[in-house]
């Protein structure tokens, strides 16, 4: 968050490889991609994230006199390799696709075009960084979704892994679809909007819950919300927080903004009475937010009931992604150079889905040209070139019999990878993370609802081309005839 080196924020493993291929001399330029296999949340989609801190890491990265010294008291490490991590600097290059954008299983996220040395030390770190954020803002994505547009903001500070995954989770959480966050320093790091209200110890702080309203609708004139759950809430909450508001309204002194917020009890039950109550003293326009362990599935669940809910307050299951707590991605070796080629290199396993893609790749989003929706992901070789105007055929790699035929001019083609370093030089400016926010928004409109919805999603499709499956299946048929 504050530009710390984060050089040793690496697995031990790296250094012991790294110092293996300085000792038989060897640095050959490879490519590595960073992807993940499933979904999280059991989800038709995800949501990239967390490049601008990577971006940060791989610029500050060098190891200080301290971290040499502490390397060397591990006395694993031999001095030629010390005074080369001494010098250490990144050179190779990355390419990415861009934060806030949708993505999908099996497709690099990010790939890294670099000295092996240099690549294998980055691995631990982008991994960290990008399955993090990625995770938080697919599980805020999917929030947004069921709430219908009613603003989500982000609560979750007090029950995160951390001040780390409080901060950056909170910075993830904009990016997939929330409004704000409580999270200060989140709010401040990252330019974005700061959000709350009270607690119940306002209101246990004075003799009685009216008082308490009283006093923080004085202090806030423009936007009182007044939480109403601490004693009663239809019976004491709510009566007294329309006592406020009629006083208000009586001096002409209405608040900009003003509702009620509940934290706990039958949230269905409590906001349509509530609801009933505001409406008939008159206050039709006034909000009822509601907090206490939502998610997804209490959010859907609510409007299902009918719940009479504006905003909604979403912490721990957002800020923790309780239901799926790791996003899963991975970082794979496909390719080596050899003199002015590239050797296509291939992970097997017995489980299909660990079995990786070869070579030198790049990604193509494929739209339907009259509603801009995403028909499928295409992942090509780097020299592939595909014109709009032509026919596509597109299948399945996994059954190869299930194909889609594109006619010429019936849809568009978008290059998802772009390139963040060159040649150890960044050439890549992030946006905002509320221009990240918007373009996040975008993105997601360009998925069929039936992507998007919570259980049971249409899968969207990520299929090779015809060149790079015929690399990979004669791969795999190779390493069988030995």
């Amino acid at each position: 968050m504050d530009k710390r080196n984060l050089t040793l924020l690496t697995d031990f493993y790296e250094l012991t490889m790294m110092q293996g291929y300085f000792n038989n001399h060897n640095n050959d330029i490879v490519i590595f991609d960073l992807f993940y296999r499933e979904n999280p949340f059991k989800g038709g989609y995800a949501i990239c994230a967390g490049l601008e801190q990577a971006i940060e890491y791989i610029k500050n990265l060098h190891f200080t006199e301290e971290d040499i010294s502490y390397l060397r008291g591990l006395k694993i490490f031999n001095e030629d390799f010390l005074n080369y991590l001494a010098n250490f600097k990144f050179h190779g290059d990355i390419y990415a696709i861009p934060e806030g954008t949708v993505i999908f299983p099996m497709e690099p996220i990010v790939k890294v075009i670099a000295p092996i040395m240099e690549a294998q030390l980055i691995e631990t770190t982008l991994l960290n960084i990008i399955n993090h954020q990625s995770l938080i803002a697919s599980k805020a994505s999917r929030i947004a979704y069921t709430a219908k547009g009613g603003p989500i903001m982000e609560f979750g500070l007090r029950r995160a892994q951390g001040p780390d995954a409080g901060t950056l989770g909170a910075r993830a959480a904009i990016i997939g679809g929330c409004v704000g966050t409580s999270n200060l320093l989140a709010a401040k790091l990252f330019d974005m909007p700061a959000m709350g209200t009270h607690a119940h110890s306002w209101i246990m702080s004075f003799e009685d819950e009216l008082t308490s309203f009283r006093e923080y609708a004085k202090l806030y004139p423009n936007n009182t919300t007044l939480l109403v759950d601490t004693y009663d809430t239809l019976r004491s909450g709510v009566p007294n927080a329309i006592k406020v508001f009629s006083e208000l309204r009586d001096k002409g002194a209405m608040p900009d903004h003003y509702g009620i917020r509940l934290d706990s009890g039958d949230l269905a039950y409590l906001s349509k009475k509530a609801r009933k109550m505001l409406d008939a003293a008159g206050f039709v326009d006034a909000t009822i937010t509601a907090s206490s362990d939502l998610d997804e599935y209490l959010i859907d669940s609510l409007f299902t009931q009918g719940a009479k809910i504006d905003n909604w307050g979403v912490g721990t299951r957002l800020i923790t992604a309780e239901d799926n707590p790791s996003f899963g991605g991975v970082y794979k070796l496909t390719a080596i150079k050899r003199g002015d080629e590239y050797e296509p290199k291939i992970k097997l396993s017995d489980n299909p889905i660990k079995v990786t893609n070869p070579g030198n790749k790049k990604i193509y989003r494929v739209y339907d040209k009259e509603s801009h929706k995403v028909i499928a992901d295409l992942i090509t070789l780097q020299d592939e070139v595909f014109f709009e105007e032509e026919p596509l055929l597109l299948f399945d790699p996994q059954a190869t019999w299930k194909k889609t035929y594109l006619e010429g001019g019936s849809y568009t083609l978008r290059e998802l990878l772009v390139p963040i370093f060159i040649s150890g030089k960044c050439v890549y400016e992030s946006p905002s993370v509320m221009e990240i926010r918007e373009y996040c928004q975008q993105e997601q409109n360009t998925l069929w609802d039936e992507s998007r919805r919570i259980v049971n999603p249409h899968r969207v499709y990520v299929d090779l081309s015809s060149k790079l499956y015929k690399l990979k299946t004669d791969l795999l048929n190779n390493h069988n005839l030995k």
